[in-house]
Formats: C-alpha cells, structure tokens, sequence
C-alpha cells in the first residue's frame, strides 16, 4: 500500500523547503507504526533512512525498514519510493506530498519531526537557510540581502494514502 508523509506549511520569504538528506549525513523519519493483522501498536517511534536497507526474511528482498510485531509475529516493511520532494512558496498554505512511501503490513500512525531541514530566500536563490528545525512547528530568521524576516509557521503533518 502507498501511503504519503505530507507538510502543510505558512511560508514567508522562503521556499524549496526540504530535508537535508544525504549518504553521509542522513535524515532520520521517525514514525509511530500499528500492525495491520493484529493492530498491535509499536511501543515507540520507529526510525527509518533512505539509505539503510534490511532483509526481508526468506529473501524476498529488502525494504528501508523491516518489523516483527511482537504480538502476531508477522513481518512487516516499509520502503522509500522516491527521493523528498521540496515544499515551495507557491504550495504555501496547502498539503502536500513530501515523502512517498511502500508499507506492507503496517500502518503509519504519526510523524515526529526531527534532524535538520534547509530552504533558500525566495528573493535570492543564492541565500541558502540550512539546519532547520521544525519540532517547534515554527521557524524564524532574517535575510539580509532582502532585508525581510523569513518565516515558516502553522506547520502541519499529515499521513495519508498515495
């Protein structure tokens, strides 16, 4: 099943807003998961990367994250399909699809932010605003070849199907 993490966002002054994500120095997605064959719900937030793969069991291949549910025992996964795509100023105020993802036999309750996002003036696309920080579900700073305060506020996240 395709399921999407999804940002909803108030830009001021910014755009390309996205997560800094690379080989050496990965975004981490935290999610809270519930298995779909007993609805048993992981205790904490699972983490998964991009970049880090594991075997699925009786080599049926591999996924980005793989679950055994304590309770049923059955063997989940959840996989990236595509690199994130940016938030733009003109996405400003509407939900979009950031992530998409592959999940089988798992559902994908809740999104906590974490790790390091970047965005650039959207006066001046050489003004790069990097690390971040979303948890706050707010974000403000001053770009001084604008001379304008840049913002994002009223941040939303939202997991829905794809």
């Amino acid at each position: 099943m395709g399921l999407a993490l999804a940002l909803s966002a108030e830009l001021t002054g910014v755009t390309d807003l996205h997560p800094i994500d690379t080989q050496e120095e990965p975004y981490v997605y935290s999610f809270k998961v519930q298995c779909t064959s007993c609805r048993e719900t992981h205790p904490n937030f699972v983490e998964l990367t991009a970049w880090e793969t594991h075997e699925l069991s009786g080599s049926r291949g591999e996924a980005n994250f793989v679950w055994k549910c304590k309770s049923c025992r059955r063997e989940s996964s959840a996989s990236f399909k595509s690199k994130p795509k940016s938030y733009n100023i003109e996405d400003s105020g509407k939900l979009k699809n950031i992530v998409d993802l592959e999940v089988r036999g798992l559902e994908l309750l809740e999104f906590k932010v974490e790790g390091a996002w970047s965005c650039r003036s959207s006066e001046n696309e050489k003004t790069k605003f990097e690390e971040i920080d979303l948890q706050e579900g707010e974000w403000f700073d001053y770009d001084e070849k604008a001379g304008a305060e840049v913002m994002i506020t009223d941040i939303k996240w939202e997991i829905r199907r794809s």
